[in-house]
């Protein structure tokens, strides 16, 4: 499978499937009006670096250690949307910054405007596709990189 595809490629494709996602997260947030809860937004930061070192990696392709640093990104993607899934499917709970609730608010005009800017419950989905949470899609697309980049890393080796 490794020989199907180039390392060249392969970062192209992460870079490409890096920003198709960051793209579809900002327009599932203002376009659709999905809040995104604390976790959602940490969600993105791996995607944001992988472009960066996808980019970096396709210019330097012969250097192996981008494909180790590229595997710690998705599996540091790998553990925050899996912690998010747990909490959505009630195996953790919830951590502080889920819920955020403002208790210094003196007005009704106040409670008002601050209920716009609280971030949605980690717990509660609301958005799907397919039928999964976009949790659930990120941890099988991280688990899918995380294994293609240590078969890359092993293929590499043995080359």
């Amino acid at each position: 499978m490794i020989k199907l595809i180039s390392i060249k490629n392969f970062y192209l494709f992460i870079a490409i499937l890096s920003i198709i996602t960051l793209i579809s997260a900002i327009y599932i947030e203002y376009v659709l009006n999905a809040k995104p809860c604390k976790l959602c937004l940490y969600q993105r930061y791996p995607y944001i670096v992988a472009i960066f070192v996808s980019f970096f990696g396709y210019y330097k392709y012969n250097n192996k250690f981008i494909l180790y640093i590229l595997a710690i990104v998705f599996f540091v993607s790998l553990i925050i949307s899996g912690y998010h899934l747990g909490i959505e499917k009630g195996i953790f709970s919830d951590f502080s910054g889920c819920i955020s609730i403002n208790t210094d608010t003196l007005t009704k005009e106040d409670l008002l405007s601050n209920l716009n800017e609280i971030p949605g419950n980690c717990k509660d989905v609301y958005f799907t596709v397919f039928g999964l949470s976009l949790a659930t899609l990120n941890v099988i697309i991280s688990l899918i990189i995380v294994v293609i980049s240590i078969l890359f890393i092993k293929y590499e080796k043995n080359r």
